[in-house]
Order: C-alpha cells, then structure tokens, then sequence
C-alpha cells in the first residue's frame, strides 16, 4: 500500500446521522460509535482539569531528580516568580491562567507540607495578584465560545462570524482555516486543546490527494480555504440526516482563486499545537506526515520561476481580493518560509524524507537571502535605487532586477525615517512594490526571515510612523491606500477596496496578536502594550468589527460585519502574549546561522558558494 493510500485508509470521512423522532431506535448505535480520533493520553489529565504537557515536563524532571515516584507523589513548591510556573509548576500556571474555572485538584498533602504550601501561599499572594479578566476580555471568550461549532458532537472549529443582526450570511458561517488560527491559539493558550486537535485532522481529511487533469479539482496537496458542516438527507428520506464536511478551495470565493496561505498556516498552527501540548505521536501519524509532505511538494514543485520565492497570483491569502499583490507578495515568503521552518522540525526522519528535507534547507538558504537581500529598504538602500544603472547584463551587476529610479513613489521620500526600514512587499523584473504590508513584515519578524538587526528596524519604523500604521485602531494591512487611477486600474474599480477601505489600507484589529508576537520576540512588549490599549477602549463598543476605514482609523468599515470571530480571536491572543511571554515560543522561530552557510548568490564576480560570514556582513550591514 503506498504512502498515500495509507494515509487515505487511516482518516475516512466522519458521518453522524441526525434522527427524528421516528428513528431514536438507531440513536444508541451512533452514541457507541468508535471515535474517528483516538485521543492521545496525557499523564497528568487525571489531576488537573486543563493540562499543557509541554510544561509539565520540567515538573516531571524535578519529580525524578528528588527521587519522587509515581507512587509518592508530592505537591511541588510554588514558586516566586510567575513565569517560574511555565517551567513546570503547573499548579500554580492554571492558577494564573484559570482562576474562575477548572480547579486544580491534587493529592491529599501531609500536615507538615500543607503548613509550607500555605505559608508559601500567602507569600506568593503578598507579592503578586491574579490579574481579573476585563470586561472586553469576559465578553470575548463569551463571544468566542459562541462561534465554535461541532461536527459529530465534538468542536472542530470557529465561523468566520456569528452577527446576529444579519442576515446575509455570505460564507462568514463557514471555518476558514486562515481565521481559525488565532482563535485556535486562545484555545490552546487557555489549555482547551481538543477543537484544535480536532480541526487539524478534520482538515486533514478534507487535503485534496488525488492527482487531476482538468482545471477545475485542487492540485494534490492543496488545503481548502474554508469548509461547512452541512446536514444532507439519507436516501431521499427526509428524516434522517447525514453530516458532511463542505470544503471550499477557491471554487466559490471571490475570483475563484485557490488559496495559497491554507496549508502553510496549517502546518504553523500543527507546529504551536505539538509544542504546546507535547502530543508528538500526532505529527508521527502516517496521515498527517503525509499531509505536511504534500503541501510541501506542492509548494517546492519546479517550474519557470528562477526565483526562491513562490510566485502565486492576486486574492490567495488574506488579501482575497485584485490589489496588485500577484508575483512574490511578502506575506506568502513570510508564511512560506515559517512553514518549511516548521516542517524541518517535525518530519520523521527516514529514507522517504531525506530528499525532501534536503530540498527544504536549500530552498530556506535561498530564499533568506533573497528576501533580506532585495526585499529590504530603508534609508541607505533607496539612496541606491536611486542612483540605479538600468539594462546591465552581466552577471555582477548591481541593479540585477531592472528596477528604474522613477519607481520609487513620492510619497516614499518623505516618509522612511531615517533609522530603520521594512520589507517592501513584492519584487519583480523591473517592478517594487514599495507598500508597507503588515503581515509580511510582522511575520518576517517572528520567523526570522528578517536578520535581527532588520527586525528591530521594522518596530523602530512602525513606532515612528505610529499614527499612519496605528493610529485610532490597530493595524494597517497596508500603507499607503492606492487611489485616483492607480486604484481604479489596478483594483478594476473594487467597491469595497476604495482608498482606506478593506485590503486598500484598512485597518485589522486582528493583525494585533502578530504585531504583540514580533514585539515580545523582539522585547519590546511596551509597543504591543500601547497598542492593545488602542483597541482595547474601541473594539468591544463598536461590536468587535471585522476591519476600520479612513487613513487614521476611525470609523467601523463600511461593510464590516461585526462580532468578527479572527478580531475577538486575536484580541485575546495578543492579552494572553503578554501576560505568559514564554508561549510565544509556540510560534516563534530563532535566527539559525547554518541556514546561510549553503547559500548560493553571487556575492562576488566568482559564481561560488558564500560563506555564513559574507552572507552576514553583506545582509547586516
């Protein structure tokens, strides 16, 4: 049986009849039905109601080296410091995290170290406070529970949005796998982990894997955009009904373009799930390496590209819609390169894989060059293009791409600080897209796709232009707006993508958990702070809206729904970031040296092979 017949063998679609009345008798077959995903057994689940496993492992350490047993088992010390709780107290963590539910139960201790657990109690309780949730946060776990739905009786995701006031649903009521993310993060973070487990193998299933030939079925490999749970009769009778998994991959979106982000968020989000629960049997099962090796193969497929980066076309990721970001837009190279990040880490290694990972540390060598290299600018670099010589054909020219000066935009003179830059956000022959996009650079940042130094010019640049990029509502999704004819060329007139609005420098309340993801990477939680503290006063008012309109941010857009699920999402996300710091890691790559080594560029007038130290000095400096 080959790789993939396995996989399709071991996840097979899950289908609950709903009855009527008329035929209860059939109900208590269903209810002993085996389930479609074993669960994975946690070794503490027995004392604690919420477990996070990846943080039970130094507790488990500290068990052993005292000479604890599983047979005497001892309350452990609690700690001064909080953040001592994430190294392994987890009593002390759910404490924290869960104070209003879920109390943590454990051992009956002896008089003498319940004496000491109280004395260290009250010492503890002198010096630090739970911090009480605020009513915008109590209100958006409310909201967020109410968007979760079920599908054969257990959680497997959140809809786009849950807007009781309207009535056209659109495909709001649908899970999109890009929206989910943040929602799944809060979950995991609270450590409410089955709906994400569930979500990705139910996703899983849904992975297209059969190779086509007409254009209208996903490529192998593809993950959809969306999918809906959908109630469909048995055999014309309309009193027992069948649940089935509705995926979308782009054949009822807006342009029918397939999207490219679904698979890469897929594999980062399986990534935070594994090192936040420690569950690693589920990245060994055959499906879901199978699963990781198709995106992958999808993504690494040869073609005419001679670029590093993935070239996709306008409306497949969060910008779904004609705005001129088709090529190498930087928020696909900044998802990319996280997931083949992500990838290396959890691949089995095996005669299977080694090919496969090979091709995944020369395509990240290649592309973190390429990006830090050309996509960079700030100061010193337009003074460059600048003074650019054009048609030079050789293969040490400097101005490799053909960019002419005109292209850079007026607005832009004015605008770079003179300390710090970003990442612009699309390179093409004879074509920059010098538009700030915020996903790009933010995620640039966490996953180190930036060097350090360019990171830190990304933040010193969003807090010195803190009232285009901020203002009355975090975050643009892009600055500037496109206007007059370039909007009206380049968008074909869009409606809802006027100057501002939308995609076309509108601003997303949901881009603040990746904006307090880069900051605390970068440690400069007072930028997340200040800006959470902006959205804070406005969002749970204004009904937790999907995005802002007008250049400073002001009003609620103009065909936003509200009670957006990735907004309320993302709000708590960024609130629980900042108050465990040390989760962050769950997301987050670090700078790897060795990835520079066997770069290949042309660094010098010799066609060889730079070295990690001229790849650095040349990129850094």
């Amino acid at each position: 049986m080959g790789l993939a017949a396995a996989a399709a063998a071991a996840v097979r679609p899950c289908r609950r009849r709903l009855l009527s009345s008329a035929t209860a008798a059939a109900a208590a077959t269903v209810a002993t039905a085996t389930p479609l995903f074993p669960r994975c057994p946690h070794p503490h689940h027995h004392l604690h109601g919420r477990r996070l496993p990846f943080l039970a492992s130094a507790a488990s350490q500290q068990q052993q080296q005292s000479g604890q047993t599983a047979a005497s088992p001892a309350t452990p010390p609690i700690p001064s410091d909080p953040r001592a709780a994430v190294s392994g107290n987890l009593p002390f963590f759910d404490r924290v995290l869960f104070p209003d539910t879920f109390p943590v139960e454990t051992p009956p201790p002896s008089s003498a170290a319940a004496s000491a657990a109280a004395a260290a109690d009250e010492e503890v309780a002198s010096a630090l406070k739970v911090r009480e949730e605020t009513e915008a946060e109590r209100e958006a776990w409310r909201l967020l529970r109410r968007a979760v739905v079920s599908y054969c009786g257990e959680p497997v995701g959140t809809v786009a949005a849950e807007d009781p006031e309207c009535t056209e649903t659109l495909n709001y009521d649908q899970v999109f796998i890009r929206d989910f993310v943040p929602s799944a993060l809060a979950f995991l973070m609270r450590g409410e982990t089955e709906i994400v487990r569930n979500f990705l193998l139910h996703t899983l299933q849904l992975q297209s894997w059969e190779k086509t030939v007409d254009c209208y079925s996903p490529g192998q490999g593809l993950m959809p955009a969306s999918f809906k749970i959908r109630a469909v009769p048995l055999d014309d009778n309309n009193e027992a009904f069948e649940e089935v998994l509705d995926p979308d991959f782009g054949e009822s979106a807006i342009g029918r373009v397939a999207p490219v982000d679904s698979g890469l968020w897929w594999i980062i989000l399986l990534r935070a799930y594994c090192k936040i629960t420690g569950d690693n049997a589920l990245q060994e099962r055959v499906d879901v390496q199978t699963g990781i090796k198709l995106i992958l193969s999808l993504c690494l497929s040869d073609g005419f590209d001679m670029f590093p980066t993935l070239l996709v076309t306008d409306g497949s990721c969060m910008i779904d819609r004609r705005m001129g970001i088709h090529g190498h837009p930087l928020e696909i190279q900044a998802l990319f390169y996280s997931a083949l990040r992500c990838s290396r880490e959890m691949l089995v290694m095996n005669d299977g894989s080694k090919n496969l990972l090979r091709a995944i540390n020369n395509r990240l060598s290649a592309l973190s060059f390429h990006i830090r290299e050309y996509y960079w600018v700030d100061m010193k670099k337009i003074n460059e293009i600048y003074r650019y010589k054009t048609e030079e054909y050789s293969h040490d020219a400097t101005n490799k791409f053909n960019i002419y000066p005109e292209q850079i935009p007026s607005w832009l003179v004015d605008w770079i600080p003179e300390k710090g830059g970003y990442l612009i956000g699309n390179l093409q022959p004879a074509h920059m897209d010098f538009r700030f996009f915020s996903l790009g650079n933010l995620w640039a940042i966490t996953s180190s796709l930036t060097t350090p130094k360019q990171a830190e010019g990304i933040l010193s640049l969003i807090d010195e232009k803190w009232d285009d990029l901020i203002a009355n509502m975090p975050l643009k999704i892009c600055y500037p707006a496109m206007e007059d004819d370039e909007w009206r060329i380049i968008t074909g007139s869009d409606p809802k993508n006027t100057p501002w609005s939308y995609h076309n420098g509108g601003s997303w309340p949901t881009l603040l958990w990746q904006f307090t993801l880069a900051c605390i990477k970068m440690g400069r939680p007072e930028l997340a702070r200040r800006a959470i503290a902006v959205a804070e006063e406005k969002l749970a008012a204004d009904k937790w809206p999907e995005y802002y309109d007008t250049r400073s941010g002001r009003f609620i857009g103009k065909q936003s729904r509200s009670y957006q699920t990735w907004t309320i999402a993302g709000f708590l996300t960024s609130k629980m970031l900042l108050e465990n710091p040390e989760l962050a890691s769950i997301l987050t790559c670090n700078e790897d040296l060795e990835l520079l080594e066997g770069c290949a560029c042309c660094l010098s007038k010799k066609r060889t092979r730079c070295s990690r130290r001229a790849a650095k000095s040349h990129v850094v400096e």
